[in-house]
């Protein structure tokens, strides 16, 4: 979408067709909606705008609930935007300081200055991009206490507002950057500038470990399993206790473990049990693995391997379980073969500590079984083992 794509969509008749066609499945034929909308004399740019907008609501959902039906996105907007439950929680951390007056820079769609002035903080709020700047005009349109501006904000005066926001850009029309060299603004600009005032700082949760800098409070956050940012706080914002955390958000609520030490703490090693369990990937990007097992009374079968293992039956919100059916050695044939012989098909295959291609794999076996199956191909005392699990 480009500027005069933008107007066109925000126009009355851009928005009286978006309301005409309305939220779309992934199953509706896309070519009889369009021939039937040009038969009615709508113009065809107007028209591709409007599917395209469409097909980002329905992708947006996910991170913004029934509010996306109302907003405008692009695609790189989409992809870099916060969930709003999560944009919620660094909006929290601004209230608590009792910060009133909050720069947004790099604001994008919008989502973080949504969340901020939803808890009655002024916000202002930088995007360099003109069109992204107008998209998140559209979506702020009803808060009274935010204003957007076009601008550099490495050329912008901070000296009146209470706290950041900084959210630099990681990714362009083509690809997503992961080397902090290749941010938009540069890494060492975002720093120097988070350590100014409170700040929060997010990042992909791919972020160099040895690049979080000391004087920061580091937040590993995943929803329902998925990773979703790396959260850095600066000043008041930042928890003295707290050095890192591992932060889970899942339908039933949230659950965060902390530590007050950056450096990793190993989980005891012991022989494979009854149960296997596999940590929340915010556990093991914070490497809080060793601080839950020690809770749990859980082991690791084998050094540097993100799985914990017990002879008890273990519930947590942190882990997902399996019980292991059969240890085997990994060789492919004796693996088909087993495998057939249990008339499995659809399979599961996880991994980790082995190169092992799961779509690869899954191929080469080329089951034909009906029963499902759960496979975890890993080490287990430094040997490659197939280990036969059922979730639970």
């Amino acid at each position: 979408m480009d500027s005069q794509g933008f107007i066109n969509l925000i126009s009355p008749a851009g928005q009286a067709l978006l309301a005409e066609v309305g939220p779309l499945d992934s199953k509706t034929d896309a070519l009889k909606l369009v021939t039937g909308l040009r038969k009615t004399g709508h113009d065809p740019d107007l028209i591709a705008n409007v599917l395209t907008q469409i097909k980002l609501r329905r992708k947006a959902t996910e991170k913004f609930g029934e509010f996306a039906q109302t907003m405008i996105f692009t695609q790189a907007g989409l992809e870099q935007a916060s969930r709003l439950q999560v944009a919620g929680i660094h909006a929290g951390r601004f209230r608590a300081a009792g910060i009133k007056h909050v720069a947004d820079l790099g604001c994008g769609i919008g989502t973080e200055s949504m969340a901020m002035a939803s808890l009655d903080i002024r916000v202002t709020a930088f995007e360099i991009d003109e069109l992204t700047a107008a998209v998140a005009s559209y979506n702020l349109a009803a808060f009274e206490n935010v204003i957007v501006k076009q601008a550099d904000i490495t050329q912008i005066d901070l000296t009146e507002f209470d706290g950041l926001f900084l959210d630099p850009a990681r990714r362009d029309n083509h690809s997503r950057k992961y080397d902090p060299a290749d941010f938009s603004p540069s890494f060492d600009f975002v720093l120097e500038t988070a350590r100014t005032r409170p700040t929060v700082l997010k990042l992909g949760p791919g972020m160099p470990r040895e690049m979080i800098p000391e004087d920061s409070e580091a937040v590993w956050v995943s929803v329902n399993g998925d990773l979703v940012e790396l959260t850095l706080y600066f000043g008041s914002l930042r928890r003295p206790e707290v050095r890192k955390a591992a932060l889970l958000i899942t339908n039933t609520g949230s659950h965060e473990l902390t530590s007050n030490n950056s450096s990793r703490l190993d989980a005891e090693l012991d022989e494979l049990g009854e149960y296997i369990y596999e940590p929340d990937s915010s556990l093991i990007r914070s490497q809080l693995i060793g601080e839950l097992a020690q809770q749990l009374n859980l082991k690791i079968f084998s050094p540097e391997i993100a799985y914990l293992t017990s002879n008890e039956n273990i519930d947590s919100v942190w882990l997902k379980k399996y019980k292991l059916l059969d240890n085997l050695p990994f060789d492919r044939k004796r693996l088909k073969a087993y495998l057939n012989e249990r008339n499995i098909g659809p399979l599961e295959i996880k991994k980790r500590g082995t190169d092992v291609t799961p779509e690869q794999l899954r191929k080469e076996l080329n089951l034909k079984g009906k029963n499902p199956a759960t496979l975890i191909i890993t080490r287990v005392n430094d040997n490659h083992r197939v280990l036969v699990v059922a979730p639970r």
